[in-house]
């Protein structure tokens, strides 16, 4: 069977909600103009989600329209996405935005403060999921190294569910970002940092949950390209002996202009332009798969976005068709 398998960096797909309500005191009064006010009095009872001193909104309908469009687009079987609010946010836009495409889907929340989680959504039957979010480096024994979670789910064969097709590991890796006060380089080293311990942690569980010959796929968003020395951990493994499957992928239109231009190979997900500095061009969304399953590759793809900022997302996706 043919099998497609992706990932997607939604961008903040949050959702929140709006209470509307009838009084019906209110309804029936006569005369125009009354109103009514409703007092938080209690600190206790109130908690108003903020981050760096903003408050955190929904996603826009028309930033939902254009990535729901997209997934629709490529019409993948496994579809691994990062940077979703919850359970209730993902099935809420699964049912209305993607008219029930994916009927399997999980998450679990994880570690991030801004609740920006990784989630799975799937054609094919899932197993087993695990959440590694309590997961430590030897380096840093004292807390958890992964700043929101390795989801491992198991895909499974439709027409035997006792049957693993493969296993995939989702991820969100520690953001390039530095907070505004902090040194750039030492915020850049605590980063590379911890994106270095985060990789050589998935390598490790990796490794132990899967002999050689297994059929497992690591995806996400691992914010640094893939010879990145903190991704080295993925790149030179003898244990894993990972293939990069996106090393020349189909693109599903040409690129925007720009100078300079993209990679002629067309192996990058992710533009960002510094002011006064030309747009970096990377692949921070990745597939890296098992050797059975690189040897079962039979296309890479990235869907490509129409404008430089991108469409509802600053990622692009990307996926790979396996033949199992």
């Amino acid at each position: 069977m043919d099998v497609t398998v992706g990932t997607f960096n939604l961008n903040n797909l949050f959702s929140r909600f709006n209470f509307e309500a009838e009084i019906p005191a209110i309804l029936e009064a006569p005369g125009p103009g009354l109103t009514a006010s409703y007092v938080f009095d209690d600190p206790e009872q109130v908690r108003i989600r903020t981050y760096r001193g903003r408050l955190v909104q929904a996603k826009d309908e028309e930033g939902q329209r254009l990535i729901a469009e997209r997934i629709s687009r490529m019409d993948l079987d496994v579809l691994a996405v990062q940077e979703v609010e919850d359970i209730d946010t993902l099935r809420f836009f699964v049912a209305k935005e993607l008219d029930h495409l994916y009927p399997h889907l999980t998450l679990i929340e994880g570690n991030d403060p801004r609740l920006i989680d990784v989630a799975v959504l799937s054609k094919l039957p899932i197993g087993a999921v695990t959440s590694w979010q309590h997961s430590v480096h030897h380096e840093l024994p004292e807390g958890r190294v992964f700043s929101r979670d390795l989801l491992e789910v198991e895909i499974l064969d439709p027409g035997d569910r006792n049957r693993r097709l493969f296993t995939l590991y989702n991820n969100h890796l520690k953001s390039q970002f530095v907070e505004f006060g902090t040194d750039p380089d030492v915020g850049k080293l605590a980063n590379d940092t911890r994106r270095r311990q985060q990789a050589e942690t998935i390598a490790r569980i990796v490794a132990a949950r899967n002999r050689p010959d297994g059929r497992f796929v690591i995806v996400g968003d691992m914010n640094d390209t893939p010879e990145a020395a903190t991704l080295s951990a993925f790149s030179t493994s003898t244990e894993l002996n990972l293939t990069n499957a996106l090393t020349h992928p189909v693109q599903t239109r040409e690129p925007k202009p720009d100078t300079p231009p993209p990679p002629a190979s067309g192996a990058w997900t992710h533009r960002f332009k510094e002011s006064g500095r030309p747009a970096a061009y990377e692949l921070f969304d990745q597939i890296w798969l098992s050797p059975v399953l690189a040897e079962r590759q039979s296309g890479a793809f990235i869907d490509r976005r129409t404008r430089h900022g991108g469409d509802g997302s600053d990622h692009d996706p990307a996926w790979v068709a396996l033949t199992l």
